[in-house]
């Protein structure tokens, strides 16, 4: 079954008014179609996935096991037609027996699952409805664009980080995670540490853009990027305009040393090299519960253009 392309476009259209950020609607990924019909016979979609995330993928330490994700497609519908696929969503999986099947396979599955919607941040009517069948804000998507900011007086030394500084990255990024797991999305796995020193040692390897703010001779901070494009027909392209984006991962400074203005220097440093590499903007992953990143980040020249909202377990769903 497929879903309508004039959906596609009102939504589109839709989605341009809200922000002029968002980037052009493409049709959805393969996967479950659902439909709902609103009062005046209007009928929206969506598209539900289902993903199983194997115990050493690093996918694990940024969300839930299992996952089941909707991809709506409202048209030109608001708040109304998010509650009307939301309901249809719980329909089925009622009928697919999540609620009762969830952790049957595993120990502790049932709280290893979510439901999950990304969406614009800035649809208040569809926030209304989220927020009404359970789903939480855990995470946005926010954007940067401009030019990159002056350099900040400091003492602070700033430099670009190798292979020989894994271990030193390693314990800055866990730093991070363990905090960001109280406070988000993030889950602070036992194999978290494995995980991390796989990927960065990486990503460090390949020469990937990483810089450590260091105070007399230590390092306090970390900036882990990367430069991506968006461009027709990758997933990026779903989520940002067209161009060269910086990515910022991680930025994490040690509890001693926060509030310091240790990450404002580290992160006008980054900017600087992020934009000397052609980017035309950059993008992050902050979780508003967060009372360091929410304050920080919007600081920094960002603001939300994506909102992941979530629930969890899955079966939690309204």
């Amino acid at each position: 079954m497929t879903v309508s392309r004039g959906l596609v476009e009102a939504q589109g259209a839709r989605f341009a008014c809200l922000d002029p950020l968002l980037p052009a609607v493409t049709a959805p990924p393969d996967g479950d179609v659902i439909t709902a019909a609103l009062p005046d016979g209007t009928r929206v979609a969506g598209v539900v996935t289902r993903q199983v995330h194997d115990r050493r993928s690093a996918a694990r330490l940024w969300s839930a096991t299992e996952v089941w994700e909707l991809t709506p497609l409202l048209g030109s519908g608001g708040g109304a037609a998010m509650d009307a696929l939301l309901r249809a969503w719980r329909h089925r999986m009622d009928r697919m027996g999540v609620a009762d099947r969830v952790g049957t396979d595993r120990v502790g599955a049932d709280h290893d699952s979510a439901c999950v919607v990304t969406w614009p941040s800035r649809d208040a009517e569809a926030a209304r409805a989220l927020l009404d069948h359970g789903l939480v804000p855990l995470s946005v998507i926010a954007v940067r664009r401009g030019g990159p900011p002056p350099p900040l007086d400091g003492s602070l030394a700033v430099r670009r980080a190798t292979p020989a500084d894994l271990d030193t990255v390693l314990a800055l990024a866990l730093a991070e995670l363990r905090y960001s797991a109280m406070v988000g999305s993030t889950v602070d796995r036992p194999e978290a540490a494995e995980l991390k020193r796989r990927t960065l040692a990486e990503r460090l390897a390949a020469g990937g853009p990483a810089w450590l703010a260091e105070r007399d001779g230590i390092a306090v901070g970390l900036a882990e990027c990367a430069v991506v494009v968006s461009e027709p027909g990758n997933w990026t392209s779903t989520r940002l305009p067209p161009g060269r984006w910086g990515y910022v991962n991680c930025v994490s400074v040690l509890p001693g040393a926060r509030g310091t203005g240790i990450g404002r220097r580290l992160m006008a440093h980054a900017h600087r090299e992020l934009h000397r590499l052609g980017t035309v903007g950059t993008y992050l992953y902050y979780n508003p519960p967060n009372p360091l990143s929410s304050v920080f980040w919007p600081r920094q020249g960002y603001r939300p253009l994506w909102t992941v909202w979530e629930v969890r377990p899955a079966g939690a769903l309204r």
